[in-house]
């Protein structure tokens, strides 16, 4: 198997274990079932992975990266914080039963006894918090914010985000997508000293 080949059976097999981890669950995901939904051996999966631990750890970071280049993207820009904030608090919305946050979801919960996905949990976790405190950090500087800590604003409004979220990704019709909006640009704008209407 050449490189390039091994390169694209590797994000086959990623893209599969995503698929299979979001029915199954990370905890019920076995390696036989990612090697049968893919179409391989077993022996294949263990070649690129290893370990079930090393699998389920890397389809975790393989979905959760794709969230963090839509998050990159937003960051790298050109506009000014106020529109990143913005645009940051859209994209942290789940869309529904959205599959990047039954991902999360499930990859916060096995990262209770998986450590290989608790590393990657957190590194993933802090890489949002840091971008984020970093956005206002920098309206900070510019006048659009006011905000003393904005590392702990980050988490403070962070954590919101991530309690609303998992309610509104689980439970159905518990809150809806407008009540989440709303609340979320309740808690970013007391954060920041900000009327909430500037985060429409």
């Amino acid at each position: 198997m050449t490189r390039r080949a091994a390169d694209v059976r590797l994000d086959s097999l990623l893209r599969t274990a995503c698929d299979v981890i979001v029915e199954r669950g990370l905890a019920n995901t076995r390696t036989a079932d990612v090697a049968q939904a893919a179409g391989v051996s077993q022996a294949l999966v263990f070649y690129h992975f290893a370990t079930k631990e090393r699998l389920l750890a890397q389809a975790f970071a393989y979905a959760a990266e794709q969230d963090l280049a839509r998050l990159d993207t937003v960051v790298r820009s050109s506009a000014p914080p106020l529109t990143k904030l913005r645009r940051m608090l859209r994209l942290y919305t789940p869309a529904g039963r959205s599959t990047p946050w039954s991902m999360w979801i499930d990859g916060w919960s096995e990262s209770l006894r998986t450590p290989e996905v608790e590393k990657v949990s957190r590194r993933l976790d802090l890489r949002w918090r840091q971008e984020l405190a970093e956005v206002i950090a920098d309206g900070v500087a510019d006048g659009t914010f006011e905000c003393a800590d904005p590392a702990g604003a980050a988490w403070r409004i962070n954590a919101v985000m991530d309690g609303l979220a998992v309610q509104l990704a689980v439970h159905d019709r518990v809150i809806s997508r407008r009540q989440f909006a709303e609340w979320i640009r309740l808690a970013t704008a007391r954060e920041l000293g900000l009327d909430p209407a500037q985060l429409d």
